[in-house]
């Protein structure tokens, strides 16, 4: 079980990448394909719709079927084949339909972790567990950046596509020799979706799960990118240096987390003052749009270090949930986590579409505005949750 774990690690490091590659590609393809920062949002948005979109028949084939399966047929068809298509693409439908395939594709590579997890080990180790999934996991957001400039520079980037399809479904064909499923639980009814959400203490968490990703996923995933080379005139191997640091931090983040509920004594308050600091650093972004290339990256570091709480707030959702739903109560959660910044990647396309570049900071003053907001309410909102560690 622990080299399917792996394995199924080694997936969600592609997944990371997947998710956050298109910050890197913004220039060649504005200017090889013609597309706009604004058809990249809505490219970008796909593939977190389509992912979200997942979840709900992703957690019923995960207490159902099984996450090697499950696993292995999405990543395969849609992973590998959207990489595929994405390298083939001539215009935007074509890398709008390819994100939205690969979206599909990762779709049950991180809850399949999470339901193993959550079968077979302790649940006081969950959120470390989880934690350092995505932290290992997160080595492909720091793929994404200086490493893939680097390579699209020396390869081009439809060749460095080709390799990723390839390298996509060896990575899947991996899972399926080496997963193993647990132990079916067969209770009588079977349970619902429908009893999670009747559970009055998992709502104020769905909240908090809404906004905490959105902020550092939109931006190192999307934005970055433009913005830098908007307001400060970066090239590519520029933004991939700035987004190497912001997922560094992601990752540091990723693993601080992890252990503090235990150490802390709480889930509630580590959750609450990460995401109010994380709200925090976009805000001053708001306020001061233009320090300076290296200040923004430290505001930007900041953002994804204290917004890192995703897989704290899984644990702490994780905790009220009954064994045979443990699959479709992960990822409902993941559900509200990940469409969330689909539809996010969506809005702020239109903000920054709608706002004139005069002075050139002001479409992304207007975005780090709507991140900020965003997050101070999901934090208001999260201050009627109920505590529960185990």
């Amino acid at each position: 079980m622990r080299l399917g774990i792996a394995a199924l690690i080694l997936a969600y490091v592609l997944s990371q990448f997947y998710r956050a590659f298109l910050a890197v590609m913004v220039p060649v393809l504005q200017a090889e394909l013609g597309v706009t920062a604004e058809e990249l949002a809505d490219a970008s948005g796909m593939w977190f719709l389509t992912f979200a979109a997942m979840q709900i028949p992703v957690g019923w084939a995960l207490d159902r079927i099984g996450p090697r399966r499950t696993a292995v047929t999405l990543f395969a068809i849609g992973g590998a084949g959207g990489a595929a298509l994405f390298a083939m693409a001539t215009g935007a439908f074509h890398i709008k339909v390819a994100m939205g395939l690969i979206g599909i594709g990762c779709s049950p590579i991180l809850m399949a972790s999470y339901y193993i997890f959550a079968r077979q080990f302790s649940p006081a180790v969950f959120g470390t567990l989880a934690g350092a999934t995505i932290g290992i996991g997160s080595l492909g957001n720091i793929a994404g950046s200086l490493p893939l400039a680097w390579t699209v520079e020396a390869f081009g980037w439809r060749a460095t596509m080709v390799g990723l399809a390839v390298t996509t479904l060896i990575v899947a064909g991996v899972i399926g020799l080496l997963v193993r499923d647990p132990e079916r639980v067969a209770v009588k009814g079977e349970g619902s979706l429908i009893d999670i959400l009747k559970m009055p203490a998992i709502w104020p968490i769905l909240a908090m799960m809404t906004v905490n990703y959105m902020p550092s996923a939109g931006l190192r995933g999307l934005w970055a990118g433009p913005y830098y080379a908007d307001v400060y005139g970066a090239a590519t191997s520029q933004i991939g240096q700035v987004t190497l640091i912001m997922g560094m931090a992601m990752v540091v983040g990723n693993f601080a987390y992890g252990p503090l509920d235990r150490v802390l004594g709480t889930r509630k308050w580590l959750i609450f003052w990460g995401n109010a600091l994380c709200a925090t650093a976009i805000l001053a972004m708001w306020a001061f749009p233009t320090p300076g290339p290296w200040v923004s990256a430290a505001m930007l570091a900041a953002v994804g270090l204290f917004g890192a709480s995703f897989p704290m707030i899984m644990a702490h959702g994780r905790a009220f949930f009954p064994p045979h739903l443990v699959g479709r109560g992960v990822t409902l959660l993941n559900l509200f986590g990940i469409g969330s910044i689909g539809v996010a990647q969506v809005i702020t396309g239109r903000i920054h579409a709608a706002t004139e570049p005069v002075p050139p900071e002001a479409p992304y003053q207007a975005l780090f505005l709507f991140f900020g907001l965003s997050m101070l309410v999901g934090c208001l909102i999260y201050l009627l949750s109920r505590d529960r560690t185990d």
